[in-house]
């Protein structure tokens, strides 16, 4: 897995932190570029949080430097509150066992 310099760090902590929930994806939340972003930023519309994301796509230093920051290999990431939750498998069985909308409620995230 390729190093995380200390500027990416940087950069990826200022993302995660600016926004409760936040999502790593390829493609942005009206254009999803693969499967698994477009099914993550469904389960996120379903739960009813807002989210902001970033397009890996359009920032090959993000792209690389997010797998080593989670210790995560695949995109997309969700990140509430600035912690790693998982990527699209585990939000999806996350969100039919009810604990997706559950995780926001107890993290104080706003759910329409």
């Amino acid at each position: 897995m390729a190093e995380l310099s200390d500027a990416t760090k940087t950069r990826i902590d200022d993302m995660v932190g600016g926004s409760d929930v936040f999502l790593f994806m390829k493609g942005t939340p009206l254009f999803p570029q693969c499967g698994f972003s477009s099914r993550a930023v469904a389960i996120l519309e379903h739960v009813g949080v807002e989210f902001e994301s970033a397009d890996v796509l359009q920032d090959p230093e993000i792209r690389q430097g997010i797998k080593a920051y989670s210790n995560w290999p695949t995109i997309p990431q969700l990140y509430v509150k600035g912690e790693f939750v998982g990527g699209s498998d585990i939000m999806m069985e996350m969100y039919e066992a009810g604990e997706l909308g559950d995780l926001m409620k107890d993290k104080g995230v706003a759910v329409q």
